[in-house]
């Protein structure tokens, strides 16, 4: 009997602590769900490149791991970083117009350098170049003005600068130095783990105060590292979100790279999209998504329980590209209007309705989806929904048709009480049937740039 008891106990006791961390974990994800849409930044020497070496143009920003550019030469391209038209606030303000709530910058990118004013590294932004600043911290200094979460990005298990960083993706050695540093079999990981990446963090932690730790490509990083590396963060702040490229099941979050879910995801998840096909500056990407096609974007990813984070890649001389700001402003104008069916917002029962479909476009060459990859689907006519409090929003998406048909809600299986548009004062003439529910879209609606509409409704 004292056995039972002492089990009955014990299960009690692991119960309500499995509560308890679940609990607190909900808290810190807290502002992260309410904030739905935030700014990715890949900025650093390949930005310089441009994608092009030695008179040829097909280059990424995998430049040095494509072109084998030696690490004495690369480097020597790297001293001339002076990005004279670097503004940290021009960055905050231009993400805070388009409704973006957190940005994430690029600490240290698979070439190794950083870019950031790292002590325990020259090779590093402040050290060896001309322009002697920390834009990392006159980013953090801006975020913090301006009510923008910080995030910081650090490539984990790829770094061209180190001699012991081993790659075994798509096959061994597929993403190391291998012709600076050819024998992959001598590279010890915990080596380098324990001479840059735990201080380089532990320098990230002290100096810049993250909200979010954004981890990149943990490869062959050990099981053992990835707990330490969580330990360090979250002894200095529990209160820091770690995405789940940490490794080995230690993350807060997934990660959905260059695609979105086909399913509603009740777990925390991101999908990081780029605004056009490359993550850093190329002089020839010019292939740029329409706003309407990133709102497509972010709107089926909330309606799957997803936060978007949407990438940009400035030039070397610090400033955004002008496509980038055409796009951030459009959507931004589009967010003021319909952002309540957004931040904050849950999946509904459904994500959605397709009413017309198309094929899925991919426009790079398969294997290189860590590189140039956008697997988006074109922009087509069709409905997704989000709740909050007690409404339901219905975001109508590339809608040409007079009228909007809601399948979904038949007078059968739902009862609609009210309905207004966001973003007009008229009222809206619907109707509820058994075939379902059908809003007439005001003329003067059909003018907008952006023709995807959102329709608040009580059931």
């Amino acid at each position: 009997m004292k056995n039972k008891l002492k089990i009955i106990f014990l299960f009690l006791l692991f119960s309500f602590n499995s509560f308890a961390q679940q609990s607190e974990q909900d808290k810190k994800m807290a502002w992260w769900r309410e904030a739905r849409f935030g700014m990715f930044i890949h900025w650093g020497p390949y930005s310089i490149f441009g994608g092009e070496w030695k008179g040829e143009d097909k280059y990424s920003e995998f430049v040095m791991l494509n072109a084998q550019i030696p690490l004495k030469e690369y480097a020597q391209v790297a001293a001339t970083f002076n990005p004279y038209n670097f503004n940290a606030e021009e960055w905050v303000l231009a993400a805070k117009n388009a409704g973006m709530k957190y940005i994430v910058y690029t600490s240290k990118h698979h070439d190794g350098f950083a870019m950031y004013h790292s002590r325990c590294s020259k090779y590093n932004i402040f050290d060896m170049t001309v322009f002697k600043r920390d834009p990392l911290k006159e980013l953090e200094t801006a975020c913090r003005k301006h009510g923008i979460k910080l995030g910081i990005y650090y490539s984990l298990g790829r770094d061209w600068e180190d001699p012991d960083v081993p790659t075994d993706w798509p096959t061994k050695g597929g993403r190391s130095n291998t012709w600076d540093y050819p024998d992959e079999d001598s590279k010890d990981i915990n080596r380098y783990f324990e001479r840059k990446v735990k201080p380089q963090i532990n320098e990230i932690l002290y100096q810049y105060n993250p909200d979010i730790i954004w981890f990149d490509t943990p490869e062959k990083t050990p099981a053992e590292q990835s707990a330490e590396l969580r330990k360090m963060i979250l002894n200095y702040n529990p209160n820091i979100i770690i995405n789940n490229r940490i490794g080995n099941e230690k993350g807060d979050f997934e990660i959905l790279e260059q695609k979105q879910s086909n399913e509603i995801k009740n777990n925390p998840w991101e999908a990081c999209v780029t605004m056009s096909r490359n993550w850093g500056y190329i002089k020839r990407d010019k292939a740029f998504k329409s706003p309407e096609k990133i709102i497509h974007i972010l709107t089926d990813v909330i309606s799957k329980g997803g936060n978007l984070l949407l990438n940009t890649g400035p030039l070397a001389d610090g400033s955004l590209r002008k496509e980038s700001l055409a796009q951030m402003s459009a959507i931004g104008k589009w967010m003021h209007i319909n952002g309540e069916a957004i931040y904050g917002s849950k999946p509904w029962i459904v994500y959605g309705e397709d009413v017309h479909k198309k094929e899925q476009t991919i426009v790079a060459k398969k294997g290189y989806e860590d590189e140039v990859y956008d697997a988006t689907k074109e922009v087509t006519q069709d409905i997704r929904f989000t709740t909050r409090n007690e409404y339901l929003y219905i975001i109508a998406r590339y809608w040409e048709d007079d009228t909007v048909n809601v399948k979904t809600l038949s007078k059968q299986k739902h009862v609609v009480t009210s309905l207004q548009m966001l973003g007009t004062k008229h009222s809206i003439s619907w109707e509820q049937t058994d075939e379902g529910l059908f809003i007439q879209l005001p003329k003067h609606m059909k003018n907008e740039k952006i023709k995807t509409y959102v329709f608040k409704i009580k059931l």
